[in-house]
């Protein structure tokens, strides 16, 4: 198959391709839910065919073997750096464990226009752009080829992303190095990106600029009931909790989420990655002892160099083996992608013709007891009501 006659459903984003291509042919464009697609430039592609080699939805590729996988739950024993964090502070600790050995770290961060953008750091004070969840897909850019670069010169790299970002990786890169690591996390999908351009322009007030973003704010709410906070230059402050706010709700809803979310084929433990973060949501019930207000980190370890990069964390963290027969029940992702609702491409449309405090109208009307997702966290059962 050729990456043209790909399926919107088959590809994931990844920019592997575009990565690969020694004539520049391919880039990756924007379609009209916002969502980026492998774009081929006919008159500079000489059919070498490297972006069918490289692409993870045509390339089977081998999943670690499940005698090195292990679950546990974990936290930061250091209270500021959980805050700071999106649940139990772990990434900061493997972060710095490879940037202590001269390494280099691949991540997520916030761009000028508050996009999510793919990036490196090698040094422990950029640790902090890179703390927390975004929930956008990042533009990887030439991370890839980046991240060879210093594979190739020897330096120790930990790369970190979605699931897809990571087979992504691993099929641009072609054979294994030996000082790479991989860092992947439980994946919900990935919502677009044209939505929240609008959803960003609709909450920033006028005259105002955006200076700081935090999806996971934990500050005036506690881990289960986080909160997306915008903070303006003038000090004017958004702050709602992710069951209140506009955005979480059409996110969590799985309305706008990107075609390859809903087919994903990176669950259940089909992922590439040498270890999986998460929220160990439903930690109150599975370790107790552990459960506090702060954050704790579900924690998989997928190979011997997954087990390496948690053993070297281990002065730092509190940490206890736990099974993964109760995660799923709390976590739904990890076992499955999310399901389409059957009014997502009416979503869409309203997005493009409708002004965004009309779609807001419109669709709070559709939050509706009828179904619900729960997580059973501090006091009882937390709900997040999902569209029809």
């Amino acid at each position: 198959m050729e990456i043209e006659k790909l399926k919107k459903e088959q590809c994931y984003g990844c920019s592997a391709c575009m990565n690969i291509c020694p004539k520049k042919a391919i880039t990756m464009k924007q379609d009209e839910k916002g969502f980026i697609y492998p774009v081929i430039d006919k008159s500079l592609c000489i059919h070498c065919g490297l972006c069918t080699k490289v692409c993870p939805s045509i390339q089977n590729q081998e999943v670690p073997s499940e005698k090195y996988r292990k679950s546990y739950a974990c936290k930061n024993k250091n209270d500021a750096v959980r805050m700071q964090s999106s649940s139990g502070g772990i990434f900061t600790l493997l972060a710095q464990y490879i940037l202590k050995q001269k390494g280099v770290v691949f991540g997520a961060k916030w761009n000028a226009n508050y996009m999510v953008e793919h990036a490196y750091m090698e040094k422990e004070e950029e640790i902090s752009l890179f703390q927390g969840s975004k929930y956008l897909q990042s533009s990887i850019h030439t991370s890839y080829q980046q991240a060879k670069t210093f594979l190739e010169a020897g330096r120790k790299v930990l790369f970190t992303g979605t699931p897809c970002q990571i087979a992504g990786l691993k099929t641009f890169l072609g054979k294994e190095y030996e000082n790479l690591y991989t860092q992947d996390f439980i994946c919900h999908g990935v919502p677009s990106p044209k939505f929240w351009e609008k959803y960003l322009a609709y909450r920033t007030p006028k005259g105002s600029e955006i200076t700081h973003i935090n999806f996971r704010d934990k500050e005036k709410y506690d881990w289960n009931n986080f909160s997306l906070a915008i903070d303006f230059n003038n000090k004017k402050r958004y702050n709602r909790t992710n069951t209140k706010d506009f955005f979480m709700q059409v996110f969590l809803s799985d309305i706008c989420l990107r075609d390859s979310c809903y087919v994903c084929h990176y669950k259940n433990h089909q992922t590439l990655a040498d270890i999986t973060l998460a929220d160990l949501w439903g930690a109150k019930e599975i370790i107790p002892h552990m459960y506090d207000e702060k954050g704790v980190s579900l924690v998989i370890t997928y190979t011997p160099k997954g087990q390496e990069l948690l053993e070297a964390i281990h002065p730092y963290i509190e940490k206890q083996e736990i099974t993964l027969e109760k995660v799923g029940k709390y976590n739904p992702s990890l076992r499955k992608p999310a399901k389409k609702p059957e009014n997502r491409e009416q979503f869409f449309i309203d997005l493009e013709q409708q002004n965004f405090k009309k779609l807001i109208q419109t669709y709070k009307k559709r939050f509706i007891g009828v179904k619900r997702f729960y997580r059973k966290c501090k006091g009882g059962v937390k709900k997040i009501i999902l569209f029809r």
